[in-house]
């Protein structure tokens, strides 16, 4: 599936991407904060695609003008949204690109797609302590705070954060289109 909107093109990652993956993943400034370790290599980008990103509604962020990947973002079943009728949005971007709108465009067709498409009753999204761009990102798109851990494990860093969790609904989504 691709999904579009003004200045992005949301379509699924493929291994040929792994070089543009590897130049924004590379940054320490990216992957620590949002719990996953910083890319080493082009080849560890592919098998990040492989692993992890190349996975159903899991987009890469690619610039229309350019036609290029610069982040990543998702809809994922897990631990969080284990039901049927919910997901966790995911979403990275690399450091040029910050500031830009880019990540909330992004979201909000994938919100779109989450709860028109795929007719989803809850989206979940969290962030760690420090992570103030994911924070404010959430802030723009109208999730609601529901609670925060002490304790939660990041798994892939091997250490335990103070993380956030919030929720839109449907009917909270619906109420502000």
């Amino acid at each position: 599936m691709i999904l579009e909107t003004e200045r992005l093109i949301l379509r699924p990652w493929e291994e040929t991407d792994a070089e543009e993956c590897y130049k924004y993943a590379k940054d320490p400034l990216v992957g620590p904060i949002a719990g996953w370790p910083v890319h080493t290599s082009v080849e560890n980008s592919r098998q990040v695609i492989r692993e992890v990103l190349a996975v159903p509604e899991t987009y890469a962020i690619v610039l229309r003008e350019t036609g290029l990947p610069i982040g990543s973002i998702g809809l994922h079943h897990n631990d969080l949204a284990a039901g049927e009728d919910e997901a966790e949005l995911g979403y990275w971007v690399g450091v040029p690109y910050w500031g830009r709108g880019i990540v909330p465009e992004a979201a909000r067709e994938v919100m779109r797609h989450a709860f028109e498409d795929l007719h989803l009753a809850r989206v979940w999204c969290g962030y760690y302590d420090g992570n103030e761009k994911s924070r404010r990102v959430q802030e723009k798109l109208g999730f609601r705070p529901q609670w925060t851990t002490e304790d939660a494990p990041v798994p892939q860093m091997g250490e335990t954060r103070r993380g956030h969790i919030n929720r839109m609904t449907r009917e909270e989504w619906e109420s502000k289109r």
